[in-house]
């Protein structure tokens, strides 16, 4: 008996849901607003589903609807879908793991990836997941060389936020 579409559809997501919960934590503020976009690139997916012929990973095709939903929610209601902030992040130490210094450094990246646009926080939480240049590419629609290109113009920029007098 073959899967039918939606049988391989609720598998595929279920395996690569982390993906969008990730996607979901980068351009929301709070659980409502969280939950509230991940069905929205649910039913964004679920809608190009049809279209997907697995030429890319489902991962690096997931990638793309969910960000491109999220980065279109943003734009279109930014008092709804607010970029999170590191208060919402707290979640991730444990008690064990709890070290204040780590925690303060960790609370600047994220105030210095706030001052980034949605594009270069796309980029930048692919690097982060360690996609390499070819599937950041694919997934974002842009040539492999805009990508690095991007990628060393982003470090750049963190670099004079966090240290602007280059100390």
């Amino acid at each position: 008996m073959s899967e039918t579409l939606e049988q391989s559809f609720v598998k595929q997501l279920k395996e690569n849901q982390n993906i969008i919960h990730k996607i979901c934590r980068l351009y929301t503020n709070g659980e409502d607003a969280h939950n509230d976009l991940f069905q929205e690139i649910t039913i964004q997916l679920w809608k190009a589903f049809p279209k997907f012929r697995g030429e890319s990973k489902f991962s690096t095709w997931a990638y793309r609807v969910a960000l491109n939903t999220a980065i279109t929610l943003y734009r279109k209601n930014t008092r709804s879908i607010a970029t999170v902030t590191y208060e919402g992040q707290k979640h991730f130490l444990s008690q064990e793991d709890y070290n204040l210094e780590e925690e303060e450094q960790i609370k600047l990246m994220y105030q210095a990836l706030q001052q980034l646009n949605d594009i270069e926080k796309a980029l930048v939480f692919l690097y982060l997941e360690d996609k390499d240049y070819t599937e950041i590419s694919e997934t974002l629609g842009i040539s492999e060389v805009n990508a690095r290109v991007k990628m060393n113009r982003i470090k750049g920029k963190l670099k004079k936020i966090l240290n602007p007098y280059g100390l």
